[in-house]
């Protein structure tokens, strides 16, 4: 079978690095810019680095595990890659866009594919306002954080946070708090794709929060945006059966 110009990339972690030089001794590395495919060598993390540095190229990502869990990763084997990559389900991702203004009036703005997070920076918990389409939907959160995930990401940080596990096609996000201290019994919300969430920090100066979109953080921040942006997407390749629809299925029946 023939093999589709490929580009491997890897993390620095050492395991990572010598698979990369094993993967280019069984085949050709095409380079960045001829390639039609990416393969990605690493974990999770390293995966959302590599939606990033390829944003923009339209060229479908195939991860590789070498990492802690590999969620967003195939299985780590040297043979047969032609085959994979030609059999490979694809999922199409679309990131949030979140702008964030800090204290000293200061915007920046970052994309998320998996979500935006707002976490205290201090000992004391954090009052956050929240609107949803201009519409105030909590007058004062105190909690440790909150957060905003796509279908993608809603088995990363989101899962751990106790929020709800979205089908990759849903066009919904999930809106979790992290320990919330009131109003106790509010879990988080579905919120329809479309929807744009706006965060207030209340006290920005006594309470200090921070926004982070995947690995992008900015610190002392009074207000955060969030709302996902369809006019970019990624295409991530996934070995037959166990596709990321499969994957994210799958961790819903999990013990």
């Amino acid at each position: 079978m023939t093999m589709p110009d490929i580009h491997f990339v890897a993390s620095d972690a050492a395991d990572a690095q010598s698979a990369l030089a094993e993967m280019r001794t069984y085949y050709s590395d095409k380079g960045a810019d001829a390639a039609k495919i990416i393969v990605a060598l690493g974990g999770d993390g390293f995966m959302l680095q590599t939606l990033h540095k390829f944003l923009g190229s339209k060229k479908p990502i195939y991860g590789m595990n070498l990492g802690s869990v590999g969620f967003l990763m195939n299985e780590y084997r040297q043979e047969g890659l032609a085959e994979r990559l030609a059999a490979a389900e694809t999922a199409v991702v679309h990131p949030l866009r979140m702008k964030a203004t800090n204290i000293s009036g200061q915007i920046k703005e970052a994309l998320a594919f998996n979500e935006v997070s707002l976490l205290r920076e201090t000992r004391q918990a954090a009052k956050l306002r929240i609107s949803v389409d201009e519409r105030t939907r909590i007058e004062e959160l105190i909690c440790d954080g909150i957060l905003i995930s796509t279908p993608a990401g809603s088995t990363a940080y989101n899962l751990s946070a106790h929020g709800p596990i979205l089908p990759i096609d849903a066009a919904l996000l999930a809106l979790t708090p992290i320990s919330a201290f009131r109003p106790r019994r509010w879990h988080g919300a579905l919120l329809p794709h479309r929807a744009h969430t706006r965060f207030e920090v209340l006290e920005p100066n006594k309470r200090p929060v921070s926004a982070v979109a995947d690995d992008l953080e900015v610190r002392g921040v009074i207000s955060v945006d969030v709302a996902e942006d369809r006019s970019v997407s990624m295409t991530m390749m996934f070995d037959a059966g166990h596709s990321l629809d499969e994957r994210i299925l799958a961790e819903q029946f999990i013990d």
